[in-house]
């Protein structure tokens, strides 16, 4: 699990001390693994005002082909360089290839973080 908040060492590489706990908005969460499935979206409340959408599941991906724009459906996770057992379990992160119905594409948004799947196609 990463370490939210401040470096634990100097730039030098001594340790620094520890001054206080950790505040709300820096805990992490679990992170959110999209799967390829039925579209569900979660709603998180985020710090301030915003908030985040969070995909758990989609099959839908908006693909870019030579400079336009299409909605393609997700067929398979073919190659998933965030983990060698996404592409296995059909988890979607930013930079996973997937096939869709139009061909080859690289992920280049964050589902988790975004609620949606943007990819630009690849040639294989």
């Amino acid at each position: 699990m990463k370490d939210q908040g401040r470096s634990k060492r100097k730039r030098t590489g001594g340790r620094l001390k520890h001054s206080s706990d950790k505040k709300r908005h820096q805990l992490g969460r679990e992170a959110t693994e999209t799967t390829l499935g039925e579209p569900r979206l979660q709603y998180i409340d985020s710090r301030g005002t915003g908030s985040k959408v969070s995909a758990l599941s989609t099959n839908l991906a908006q693909v870019t082909v030579d400079g336009e724009t299409v909605s393609a459906e997700i067929e398979d996770v073919v190659d998933n360089p965030a983990n060698v057992n996404y592409a296995r379990r059909n988890i979607i992160t930013k930079g996973a290839i997937i096939e869709t119905t139009e061909g080859r594409a690289r992920v280049t948004s964050r589902p988790g973080q975004t609620g949606q799947v943007n990819a630009v196609a690849v040639e294989e």
